[in-house]
Order: structure tokens, then C-alpha cells, then sequence
């Protein structure tokens, strides 16, 4: 039987990357999946692509423009999930990222500093909070959020992205507390380099992260292997698994 048969999906930024490869994954192990994703060619071609990839598990998948910076666009988004799937068991607070802007706290932009924290912390923390009530309706499921690695060991010119991604992993926690009464689990994944197409364009410019690729026991990581530590997370077999901040870093951090 299918890890995930039964369950609805929410994916934040599900166009591409982590996102996309996770929305596959979610739909081959059966899940109807929403990909919420703010740029519409992406996230049609996710939304084929994870299509496809169900074949007879009895997944499906749904592509919903939306800006997750938006309250009134993520109110529809999931209005729109539950009037075509029935109800909500699965929240992947996905969408985020750095740039190429970001610095040090004297050199990085302001305006750095917000967008990071209005994506990545704002973007989680608005998604939860609008849609927590109908996976309560929906009897309990799974909350998986997006930190990284970087929120748990040092890497110097990324404050920005340092300052929402620890934010996350410590709202991660104090979510699992308060909604474990609702049957809700809320763990996060932690990556560290992930080979996905921005990332990419990062490693092309930043000598502090090509330095810390070297540091990875098993190569780099791809956006698969997150995407596979989502489906865990997302099945009954992490049924008492939360508040976890759960390192997919191919060793970089314990050296």
C-alpha cells in the first residue's frame, strides 16, 4: 500500500527543487498534493510532472498560484485545497531560500534582512496559522517545516537567511507542543548544500559556500534525498516523531 494513501498535501513553493521533487514523491506514495507556488509556469509543470509520477497509487496533483506573503491569496489556496480534496493532513512549509544579497549584519541590506524574514519566517508562520485549523477538522496530520543546516552550526555572510531559518527550527518546536493535543506532529528538515537550480547559481558565486561543499561526507545532497525525509515524515511511520529538527547534510555538520 501506498506510505501516504489517503492524505492531502499542501507544498509551499512546490515549482521546483525540494518543492517539486517532494510534491512527486507525496503524489507516487499516493497523496492528492496542492503546489502552492507563486511563479505559474513552474508550478503547472510541477503539477504534470507529480501527476505522472502518481500513476496508480492513487495520487493526484493540483497547482494553486499563490504568494505565501499574502494572507488573502494563502486564505484561498487553502479554501481552494479543501473544496477539491476535502480536507488537509499534510503542510510542507517549503518555500524560501537565500540570495546572493545577503552578508554579515554591518554589510547586509535591510531590505535582505526583510525579505528573508517576511519568505522564509513569515511565509511559515502565516501558512500554519491559516492552515492548522483544517488539519485539525481533518482529525490531526503532519507539519513539515524548512530550516537548515546553517541555523545549527556557524557559516559566516548569511545573516539574513541565518536569522529565519533558526527562527523556524525554534517555532518548529514550540509548534509541536502546542498542537500535539490536536494529533498534530511538527518536525523540521535541515538541509545543507542542496544541489537544486538556485542553489546552484549560489555555489557559482559565493566562495563560502563552494568552501563548505567540501566538507560533505557523502557529496553534495539532492533535492530527492529532502523530498524522501518528507515522505517519512509525512507517513504514519513518524507517528511519534515531532518537534525534531531532523540534518539531511551528508555529515557537514558533525565536522
Amino acid at each position: 500500500m501506498a506510505r501516504l494513501a489517503g492524505k492531502v498535501a499542501f507544498i509551499t513553493g512546490g515549482g521546483g527543487g525540494i518543492g517539486r521533487a517532494t510534491a512527486e514523491r507525496f503524489a507516487e506514495e499516493g497523496a492528492k498534493v496542492v503546489i502552492a507556488e507563486i511563479d505559474v509556469s513552474r508550478g503547472d509543470a510541477a503539477a504534470e510532472s507529480a501527476r505522472a509520477r502518481a500513476k496508480n497509487s492513487g495520487g493526484d496533483a493540483h497547482f494553486i498560484h499563490c504568494d505565501i506573503r499574502e494572507k488573502s491569496m494563502v486564505e484561498a489556496a487553502f479554501a481552494e485545497t479543501i473544496e477539491r480534496f476535502g480536507k488537509l493532513t499534510i503542510l510542507h512549509n517549503n518555500a524560501g531560500g537565500s540570495t546572493l544579497q545577503d552578508g554579515s549584519v554591518t554589510d547586509a541590506p535591510e531590505e535582505e534582512f526583510w525579505r528573508a524574514i517576511k519568505l522564509d519566517l513569515y511565509g511559515t508562520f502565516l501558512c500554519s496559522k491559516i492552515g492548522i485549523p483544517h488539519i485539525i477538522k481533518s482529525g490531526g496530520g503532519s507539519i513539515i517545516n524548512m530550516t537548515s543546516s546553517i541555523a545549527l552550526s556557524a557559516v559566516p555572510g548569511r545573516d539574513c537567511y541565518t536569522a529565519a531559518k533558526g527562527a523556524i527550527a525554534a517555532l518548529t518546536r514550540s509548534m509541536a507542543v502546542e498542537y500535539a493535543k490536536q494529533k498534530i506532529r511538527v518536525n523540521a528538515i535541515a538541509p545543507s548544500v542542496t544541489l537544486s537550480d538556485r542553489v546552484k547559481k549560489l555555489l557559482e558565486g559565493s566562495k563560502d559556500i563552494e568552501k563548505l561543499a567540501t566538507t560533505h561526507l557523502f557529496g553534495l545532497g539532492l533535492p530527492i534525498h529532502m523530498a524522501d525525509m518528507a515522505v517519512y515524515l509525512a507517513s504514519d511511520e513518524a507517528a511519534i516523531t515531532t518537534g525534531q529538527i531532523l540534518v539531511v547534510d551528508s555529515g557537514a555538520t558533525i565536522w
